[in-house]
């Protein structure tokens, strides 16, 4: 696939090779992966640039960096090798002779132990940075001290957020000490409050820091010159939701279980002589259960979770949206079931009116909903911007519905100029795709799955 830039990303690029410590404050789905990695192209033709470490989320360390790269034309030349697994593998990738290496941040202590002295990298790419938000000199989480401990000792350095201080402008400290090592917001977190915060009593008996009246104006102000901040209604238009596919990858297990699911749905359809669209998307069922995680192991509804691929990718984009509120949008019982073990603070979506008042107050940080709960009438706009469907089914109507809830009518009705960002959880290689093409409108129902039949 051939890419070109749009002029934000450009902008991007052009940002990051005059500028060899920066952060990009850049929202999810705005392309940001790509424009680095082509920034890093360019890079490699002046000066010695590789290896670059990239330090993301899991997930997006062991999938979205490589998959960009296999994704575009012109990035196809670089290598990549992702440390991930056993000590052994570990190693394995540390050794191999890549342009790219992608690492998730809970390996970062034992990275530094493997290196010690013999820091290879030219540079780094913190992806969701704010992961770093707990470093401080002395005390402090002890990944982000491991990346400190080489971070001004590396030619370049880029750190990417959506949400830089979705919890407050204290966060911006870390941040930023990554860049110029504390010269514009203080040497240390300490110098940094004393200066710029107040420290309030509770009736708790503990005490918190609150912002002077002017410390955002004048902490934006000192950070301006090492950050690149992109606002997306700037560029697009926000009457239309900002879409994000995101694909996830089966682990070996699960999909040999969803291979053999879908022979026994290709053999059932293709002993009806009449398929109807009804009856071809019923069938599909199960094969949407696995490839959102469980199978379902009897008829009373007993289920098993088969594989996490897509949790996982939830578990990102709750991390990059750093606070601000996600509504989550499932299809299963097992969905809801899996979705309230993995994130224990969120909440569904249900009959009685305090969960909508509490939600639009900005005090439910996650909300679990079926489309079909989330009909006609219902005001979800002032709780957030951001919606994430776990699940993807045939339904268009109960699709479009919950996405109206937000969407950028209503947002705009409500005095919110901000763009809907909606990212679809896609199983890749499976009735997930086949969905996604009918979700955007290009074929129906019998007409993907009979194609689908004939690639068997």
């Amino acid at each position: 696939m051939t890419l070109q830039l749009r002029p934000y990303q450009q902008e991007i690029v052009d940002h990051i090779i005059a500028n060899k410590r920066t952060n990009l404050f850049v929202p999810m789905g705005a392309g940001k992966t790509v424009s680095i990695l082509t920034a890093i192209t360019h890079l490699a033709e002046t000066e010695e640039i590789f290896p670059v470490l990239v330090v993301a989320p899991l997930r997006v360390a062991r999938a979205t960096w490589p998959d960009e790269i296999q994704k575009w034309a012109h990035l196809r030349h670089l290598t990549v090798s992702v440390i991930t697994g056993s000590i052994q593998q570990r190693w394995k990738a540390l050794d191999t002779d890549a342009d790219i290496i992608c690492i998730n941040y809970d390996n970062l202590v034992w990275l530094k132990e493997a290196c010690g002295k013999r820091w290879p990298f030219k540079m780094i790419v913190a992806d969701e940075c704010t992961r770093l938000k707990g470093f401080r000199l002395r005390q402090g989480t002890k990944r982000a001290a491991a990346l400190a401990y080489y971070a001004h000792s590396t030619p370049r350095y880029v750190g990417l957020t959506g949400t830089p201080a979705a919890n407050g402008v204290q966060d911006l400290w870390s941040l930023s000490w990554f860049i110029d090592r504390g010269e514009r917001l203080g040497a240390s977190f300490a110098a940094f409050t004393d200066r710029w915060f107040q420290t309030i009593a509770t009736t708790q008996g503990f005490t918190m820091i609150r912002p002077l009246p002017h410390a955002q104006r004048e902490i934006e102000a000192k950070i301006k010159d090492i950050s690149l901040s992109i606002d997306l209604k700037d560029h697009i238009d926000i009457r239309e939701p900002v879409v994000n596919n995101i694909s996830v990858e089966l682990p070996t297990a699960a999909r040999r279980v969803y291979r053999e699911m879908e022979r026994q749905m290709f053999t059932e359809l293709a002993s009806e002589t009449n398929l109807a669209a009804f009856s071809a998307a019923a069938k599909t069922m199960k094969c949407l259960q696995i490839a959102n995680g469980a199978v379902y192991t009897d008829e009373t509804g007993a289920w098993e979770e088969v594989h996490r691929a897509k949790i996982e990718a939830l578990d990102s984009i709750i991390e990059e949206a750093n606070g601000a509120p996600v509504l989550v949008a499932y299809h299963f019982k097992s969905d809801l079931a899996r979705l309230q073990k993995a994130f224990p603070k969120g909440r569904v979506l249900d009959a009685d009116p305090a969960t909508i008042r509490k939600w639009n107050a900005g005090e439910i940080p996650l909300l679990f909903a079926h489309p079909a709960s989330a009909g006609h009438g219902l005001n979800l706009q002032d709780g957030g911007n951001i919606l994430v469907f776990f699940s993807l089914n045939w339904n268009l109507e109960e699709r479009l519905q919950i996405i109206e809830r937000i969407g950028p009518a209503r947002q705009a009705q409500a005095g919110h100029d901000r763009p809907v960002f909606i990212h679809n959880l896609i199983a890749k290689d499976t009735v997930d795709e086949l969905v996604l093409q009918r979700v955007e409108g290009k074929r129906d129902v019998v007409d993907l799955i009979m194609q689908a039949m004939k690639r068997q």
